[in-house]
């Protein structure tokens, strides 16, 4: 195993990662963004208040793109077992 091994199996990963964690934070940025201008717009300073529609809206994000965030997980962990041969020279 070489050492561009490595490194392009940790971009990898992280790459994979990022892909699947975009969903959840995308929606989660979004609702916070619109909370706080509604916050500001009226001038409500309650800091708990983001918190529920954060969760509603992360766990929306997280049903409909759950079938794709589990497909790309399967890809991957294949693609790393179908490796193996390859590293273990």
């Amino acid at each position: 195993m070489t050492e561009q091994t490595v490194i392009d199996l940790g971009l990898e990963a992280i790459w994979i990662a990022s892909l699947i964690a975009a969903p959840a934070l995308l929606a989660i940025l979004v609702t916070g963004l619109i909370v706080s201008i509604l916050q500001a717009a009226t001038q409500i300073n309650e800091q708990t208040l983001s918190f529920i529609p954060k969760i509603l809206i992360m766990t929306v994000a997280l049903a409909i793109t759950g079938p794709w965030i589990l497909e790309t997980i399967t890809h991957y962990t294949i693609s790393i077992f179908d490796k193996i041969p390859e590293i273990a020279r």
